[in-house]
């Protein structure tokens, strides 16, 4: 379903200006090591950083990889769901071009893998975990989320996630795995390393989030636009678009995280409160 968000925002900016979030006890476990592989590289970046309640149980869990073009950034922690009643893990992966592609994959998979064993014991609830990430983060997110073997190497299964939530993620090929194989930018690709290679009718709730068509990235919206269409004709019905009138690349994160923050309610089955 693609619709714009000017009108619901305006009401979710509106009441959110009039809540007080209340304080709550958190507590960060940082730089937890979540990789079984040995070499020095993966032992440098396969870390996480896990935000907490103290005391709870159960909670939702969001699991967030950052953005950087795969090539650069560092894990962190969506600061704008600190205090909204759930977990939150920021996770670091190795980059191109000093692996390929597939140990990126490979990565995102393995910690989304230790967040299902693992997460109780930071109070969160293994059946009821998000993925999600902005740009290459998103695009992580959709792969992960639509072609089932990666998850699969760890002994899980991509449709035990409660909702995936790529913010502005890429649909095609990636531009710099692309740019490593010396293909053009602008040379759109679709290979086993696009997420729409792998559309598929079984996909639990995949909830694109894109900025405006005009200030967005080469085609980003299209991208998930058609991503999006070809969900829905191979008969999937929980595939949503979102686009964010007036906001950029960078600038949709923001209001993304409002739909973000409704997912963590909605698979908590409560209501959503700003």
């Amino acid at each position: 379903m693609e619709m714009s968000m000017r009108r619901i925002l305006s009401v979710l900016m509106a009441t959110v200006a009039c809540i007080t979030v209340s304080a709550q006890e958190y507590k960060t476990a940082d730089n937890i090591l979540y990789t079984t592989k040995t070499d020095s590289y993966s032992k440098e970046r396969l870390k996480l950083d896990v935000c907490y309640e103290e005391d709870a149980r159960d909670l939702p869990v969001v699991v967030w990889f950052h953005g950087g073009g795969l090539t650069s950034g560092e894990k962190q922690i969506p600061g704008k769901l600190k205090g909204k009643d759930c977990v939150l893990v920021g996770v670091n992966y190795r980059l191109l071009p000093k692996v390929t592609i597939d140990k990126t994959i490979d990565d995102a998979a393995e910690a989304v893998a230790w967040v299902m064993d693992h997460i109780a014991d930071y109070g969160g609830s293994p059946n009821k975990i998000i993925v999600s990430g902005h740009s290459a983060g998103g695009y992580l997110t959709m792969m992960l989320a639509l072609d089932k073997k990666w998850l699969m190497r760890y002994g899980k299964d991509a449709d035990d996630i409660s909702a995936y939530i790529p913010f502005s993620g890429q649909a095609i090929s990636h531009f710099s795995y692309r740019k490593m194989n010396g293909i053009d930018n602008l040379q759109p690709t679709i290979d086993e390393y696009a997420p729409l290679y792998w559309v598929r009718k079984d996909c639990p709730p995949l909830v694109l989030l894109v900025g405006d068509r005009e200030l967005e990235l080469f085609g980003r919206y299209e991208e998930n636009a058609y991503l999006q269409r070809m969900m829905k004709l191979v008969g999937n019905t929980t595939t949503e678009l979102y686009e964010f009138d007036g906001h950029g690349h960078g600038g949709m994160v923001e209001p993304g995280y409002h739909i973000l923050e409704w997912w963590v309610k909605k698979v908590d089955n409560k209501p959503f409160e700003p």
